[in-house]
């Protein structure tokens, strides 16, 4: 099949990196504090600019419709989006053992590795840093769920390839779950994307949640109260 390939990083969302004007949410805001009795299972999202609403209206990102969706199905689970624009593996790294001492969660989703490309980070970083990323959530008696991406063909074969399958080689390894890819339906679908053309619009984010959705719902039955 004649696939285009996208990658989450931009020449816009590397340019915020580089500032320091990230496009973040609180994860307190998002998972508030609960008393012993009352604490709610948390998953938290760990991902880049993709997972954290980049030029969409606050609040109707495939992580907010996940929140909404539990709801609706009374799935008693509290979301801590953490996802930053531009964020790389090293940054998810850097940021996990805060993350998992402050809100413990029961489930990471890691949306991360597309803005290493980006920047020319050797994928045995990309690798290493993903692996560390997975062990600090499995230390933390949290299930993870990881979520492929593609680089653009433009990279070569071989490297796309290459990127595309340690996701699924990790995965493996690590016995966690994998979202092969998670712009899949929609990848050849321009008016699914921003004006960048690497975006998913408001309009494709619940594709993007029903593409997370069967990975994650098998979890939830394990964790849910």
């Amino acid at each position: 099949m004649n696939k285009r390939r996208w990658i989450v990083g931009t020449a816009a969302a590397a340019t915020l990196a580089a500032s320091g004007l990230f496009i973040a949410f609180s994860p307190l805001a998002a998972a508030p504090a609960h008393s012993a009795e009352t604490a709610r299972p948390v998953i938290v999202v760990l991902g880049d600019s993709i997972s954290a609403e980049y030029g969409l209206p606050r609040d109707t990102g495939w992580v907010s419709l996940l929140r909404k969706r539990l709801a609706d199905k009374q799935i008693d689970y509290s979301v801590a989006n953490a996802s930053i624009s531009g964020d790389t593996t090293s940054g998810g790294r850097a940021r996990m053992p805060e993350l998992m001492a402050r809100l413990k969660p029961s489930i990471v989703i890691v949306e991360l590795g597309a803005n290493d490309a980006l920047r020319g980070v050797p994928l045995s970083t990309t690798e290493d840093n993903l692996r560390t990323i997975v062990e600090q959530a499995q230390q933390g008696h949290a299930k993870v769920v990881l979520v492929g991406m593609y680089v653009p063909s433009n990279y070569g074969q071989a490297y796309t390839q290459r990127f595309h399958g340690l996701y699924g080689s990790l995965a493996r390894k690590m016995n966690v779950r994998l979202v092969p890819f998670l712009l899949a339906g929609i990848e050849n679908r321009p008016d699914m994307f921003q004006s960048d053309q690497m975006h998913p619009t408001q309009q494709a984010q619940p594709v993007l949640l029903d593409n997370v959705w069967p990975v994650l719902a098998p979890l939830l039955r394990q964790h849910g109260r």
